[in-house]
């Protein structure tokens, strides 16, 4: 009778770890619901493909942005990207005045060598000064130069990045004792990604009823970044995949030999052939649209030897577009190659992007986001 009472006697502990237990057991299946029905996305592509670019527009367009701390946090990074840019011009400069048949244009005047020389110096250190008005003058000066400005415009060969020129005529700005970089200001800051970088939202607001969440995946686009991408190919909903167009003519950070084009064009091809894509929905961004419209009408796109069949046909807007339809349609080839027969039905949109205009992203998630659901819907057999 004693051991039948002691069985059944009620232990208060017990009965609160149990609790605890399917507590736990419950916000693990709420979680697992939850996960399911949240999206997953992968933005690939080759190193300054503007991928981050279009990161941070998402963070600025659906979730809350960037709060002062954060904005704060880009100084050194900008500041970085000054000293990196006169620097690469000012050595492009003396690699030019010793290569090419006129070397005189890329002659630094005799007033602004020294300024030149020092400005190298800071900006080949591993810790870069805070930027001040004097230091600001200096390079204002130096960027002034004609020499600077011959080298610039030969940007192309020499890695000069894309931020140049909006730093250059910001220095004044950038230098101030209280400066909070802008939006703008973080948006144009370049910073290599190392690593996956992720950010979860939904293009129609945090209410998951209003539209489908999204977990967007960004990875580093250098070639010794891509061995990290493998093991979060498994379960993509789309691949968001980054060709910075205007890029047909110059040549990887990383190999100087290489055309930035024919590693994009080997990088897609590449991609679209993995085994884990086989259903994965694909949206190619033919991005840096406003860099390239300024310049395939003075740089032919058949430098590039992907393009080498083209032919100009006009001049002024008519011939931008000709340009990037024959772009386009090469990279529409391309797909279509690599795809196996029984994949073709896999969602594939392309869009023209400059990752650097907000209105334009933003409504580019939005069809993406459209493209999406009805994919979802037709799956489920609701379509």
């Amino acid at each position: 009778m004693g051991l039948l009472c002691s069985r059944q006697r009620h232990n208060p502990a017990d009965s609160e770890e149990n609790e605890q237990t399917a507590e736990i057991d419950r916000r693990i299946e709420q979680e697992t619901k939850a996960e399911k029905h949240i999206q997953k996305l992968l933005l690939l592509g080759a190193g300054d493909s503007g991928k981050s670019t279009i990161f941070k527009q998402i963070k600025l367009l659906f979730q809350s942005g960037f709060d002062e701390a954060e904005l704060k946090g880009y100084i050194p990074v900008i500041h970085a990207n000054v000293y990196q840019t006169i620097k690469i011009l000012h050595d492009g400069s003396k690699e030019l005045s010793l290569s090419l048949a006129d070397p005189s244009k890329f002659m630094i005047s005799d007033e602004n060598k020294q300024i030149g020389e020092k400005l190298a110096e800071i900006g080949g250190r591993l810790d870069y000064p805070r930027l001040t008005k004097e230091l600001a003058h200096e390079i204002e000066t130096l960027w002034r130069d004609n020499a600077i400005q011959e080298t610039y415009s030969r940007g192309n060969e020499l890695q000069v990045p894309d931020c140049a020129h909006y730093f250059m005529e910001n220095l004044q700005r950038l230098s101030d004792a209280d400066y909070v970089p802008t939006k703008e200001d973080v948006l144009y800051a370049r910073v290599r990604t190392t690593g996956v970088v992720e950010i979860q939202f939904s293009p129609v607001g945090e209410n998951k009823k209003s539209g489908e969440v999204y977990r967007l995946f960004d990875v580093g686009g250098q070639k010794n970044e891509r061995r990290k991408w493998i093991h979060l190919f498994e379960g993509v909903t789309a691949v968001i995949f980054c060709a910075a167009i205007s890029e047909y003519d110059q040549t990887l950070f990383e190999d100087d030999n290489k055309n930035r084009m024919m590693e994009t064009k080997e990088l897609f091809e590449w991609v679209l052939k993995q085994p884990c894509f086989e259903k994965t929905s694909f949206m190619l961004f033919l991005n840096k649209f406003d860099l390239f419209e300024k310049k395939v009408l003075k740089v032919p796109l058949n430098v590039c030897a992907w393009f080498k069949d083209y032919q100009p046909v006009s001049t002024g807007k008519q011939e931008i577009e000709h340009a990037y339809e024959f772009v386009k349609k090469k990279f529409e080839e391309l797909y279509f190659q690599s795809t196996s027969p029984d994949h073709v039905d896999r969602v594939f949109k392309i869009y023209r992007t400059t990752a650097l205009d907000q209105k334009l992203v933003k409504k580019t998630f939005k069809l993406v986001d459209e493209t999406l659901r009805r994919r979802n819907l037709f799956e489920a057999g609701l379509l």
